[in-house]
């Protein structure tokens, strides 16, 4: 059962991303574009997605476990280390140079863009280079 609901979170990201025509690069870049073409729908999009996840959070936190799972999987490192730093330092340079983060890049495969499978070529090349 927890696959089913996961397999339904994802598509719900995704048409989401799509919808809001999150999976346009140029879309992005003019969201990321502080001047007098700032494109502010990305913001509403961000308020949006917070807005879900804070109630959802509020609502099942005091439960004693999920609905389909055994335990919750919060994160327990508050830490700012160096390797948090850095991956977001790089994270947020690739989002600004191509106008994409991993959702949306993987939400538009179906566009078939050589740039987008580009993206998620080297975005996938960086995950095995940081196990090394």
């Amino acid at each position: 059962m927890p696959i089913i609901f996961a397999f339904i979170a994802g598509l719900m990201m995704s048409v989401g991303v799509a919808y809001s025509h999150m999976i346009d690069p140029n879309k992005v870049l003019g969201f990321l574009t502080l001047n007098a073409n700032w494109d502010p729908s990305l913001l509403l999009v961000m308020a949006a997605a917070l807005a879900v996840y804070s109630s959802g959070y509020w609502l099942f936190i005091g439960k004693a476990k999920p609905v389909y799972a055994q335990s919750f999987s919060l994160p327990n490192n508050k830490a700012l280390d160096k390797p948090l730093v850095i991956g977001a330092l790089v994270f947020g340079a690739g989002w600004g140079l191509v106008g994409y983060c991993p959702g949306p890049a993987l939400a538009a495969i179906s566009s078939g863009s050589l740039g987008t499978l580009a993206f998620i070529a080297a975005m996938v090349t960086g995950w095995f280079i940081t196990k090394y």
